[in-house]
């Protein structure tokens, strides 16, 4: 099976180069062009997808190659191309930053080789101009089997500035640049400590984000040549597709799963979810924020990571959700919780000088610290839990500026011991409460990487819930 789809990689030449505002306004000009876009994102990222989606009306995936085979890259791939008419890949950090300096594991180069797709650098070329030349140079010829096709400018002072830096480039680089995005504070979304704002907050106050949205899109319209850009994706050869390993057919409904979906916590990986259904489970949605009753006849509980630092007082504030959740898990009911799930299941949370009451179920409390930390996983599992059997491994990774600080550290279960990133406690990680189908970790996990996580969580419900499908 192969696919000859329009793509193009949109690359950075470091961090903050300007990738996702500049992804945000193609995929808001592509679609309004009459397009059927499919947004891609490389790495493990929560936000920038989100956006993706928002704006293209599709669910935006993310293509790693750490935690990903080349084939399993290819088949997300693939399968998420079908019915689009361009894919629009954005890149993370520099163009050839991965997990180490001496290869590409885990860098947008090595996820435009697999995928044979063009790439369009992002140059950040503030108080830059004939040495926006030397930069893309060394691009270019670091590793010929990535294809760079064309240049975007970024940051440009003025158009003397940016007709300087494209005549570098057009003599030195032999490369067209198709865009020159003006300086402007008015572009940029809302920084938060771990990135971006998510969409669904932008989503929930609309007004606000449209007009930032607005600009973005008129600021990239009238700086960078879509037209060329079209022309460069379509210049992306016929992929050849492994046959499909990870998504088969689905099973028939046995299970039925809530998940904790409001501005606290949306840190969901699409193909996570949608494997979880391929093995029969029924996704319901609830809000910890706003919604009081658990849903009925749940048989387990997915909470994933969020902001709930940010939604700390709504969160203390609704007893009657936290209370549900509590008489769930006394009820030996199934819950795995990631990260921002985990901070909502200890006792307190402490944010801004503040003190918040959380669910209790895990003796101590969430400060927050300076230092943030991202970072690629791997994980042993130590002791058997609803996610797997001692010995087994995968993949993942940590996200978070928090720290737990867990009281009677000698009573807690540890299920994950750290292979590779830090864990909760001095390398272990994946706290089984009291009750034995409880699971709350810092560590990220993606479905199509850790393969047995869907079957093992539904059959874990099967086994053990309390509600009924």
């Amino acid at each position: 099976m192969n696919i000859n789809i329009p793509r193009v990689l949109i690359a950075g030449d470091r961090s903050s180069a300007g990738k996702t505002t500049i992804c945000i306004g193609i995929l808001s000009i592509l679609r309004e062009l009459g397009f059927t876009v499919q947004g891609f994102k490389v790495g493990l990222d929560y936000i920038d997808p989100g956006f993706h989606t928002l704006i293209s009306g599709r669910d935006s995936r993310n293509l790693d190659g750490f935690l990903m085979s080349p084939a399993v890259v290819k088949e997300i791939f693939g399968r998420a191309c079908e019915g689009a008419d361009i894919a629009v890949i954005e890149g993370v950090r520099g163009l050839y930053e991965g997990l180490n300096y001496n290869n590409d594991v885990g860098s947008t180069a090595q996820i435009a080789k697999i995928l044979q797709c063009p790439v369009v650098l992002v140059v950040d070329a503030s108080s830059i101009t004939r040495s926006v030349a030397a930069l893309v140079n060394g691009y270019m010829s670091f590793d010929p089997d990535v294809r760079l096709s064309a240049v975007i400018l970024n940051n440009i002072g003025s158009t003397r500035h940016g007709d300087k830096a494209e005549r570098a480039v057009r003599e030195y680089c032999g490369l067209e640049v198709i865009g020159k995005i003006p300086r402007s504070s008015d572009l940029a979304i809302s920084m938060r400590h771990l990135g971006l704002i998510t969409a669904l907050e932008c989503k929930n106050r609309w007004a606000d984000f449209k007009n930032v949205l607005e600009r973005i899109r008129d600021t990239v319209e009238e700086n960078l040549d879509i037209s060329a850009l079209m022309e460069i994706a379509n210049t992306a050869q016929r992929l050849e597709l492994p046959e499909s390993r990870i998504f088969q057919q689905r099973r028939a409904k046995r299970a039925r799963i809530g998940i904790a979906l409001d501005e606290a916590f949306n840190f969901y990986y699409p193909d996570t979810l949608e494997l979880l259904t391929q093995e029969g489970a029924e996704l319901v949605y609830f809000s910890p924020i706003r919604d009081k009753r658990l849903p009925e006849g749940l048989d387990a509980l997915y909470i994933g990571g969020g902001f709930p630092e940010i939604y700390a007082a709504e969160l203390s504030s609704n007893t009657a959700m936290i209370h549900d959740i509590r008489a769930f898990h006394d009820a030996h009911g199934v819950i795995y919780a990631e990260c921002g799930g985990l901070m909502y299941l200890m006792t307190e949370l402490e944010y801004n000088r503040e003190s918040y009451d959380m669910c209790g179920l895990i003796d101590g409390r969430v400060k927050f610290k300076e230092r943030r930390l991202v970072n690629y996983v791997a994980v042993e599992f130590r002791l058997d839990c609803i996610l797997g059997r001692r010995g087994n491994r995968f993949k993942g990774h940590e996200f978070h500026r928090s720290a737990i600080e867990l009281r009677n550290i000698n009573k807690i279960r540890f299920a994950y011991r750290m292979l590779r990133g830090e864990g909760i406690y001095e390398g272990l990680d994946g706290i089984i409460t009291d009750n034995p189908n409880c699971l709350a970790s810092y560590t990220h996990l993606h479905g199509a990487s850790y393969t047995d996580f869907a079957r093992n969580f539904v059959d874990s419900a099967v086994r053990n819930g309390v509600g009924a499908i």
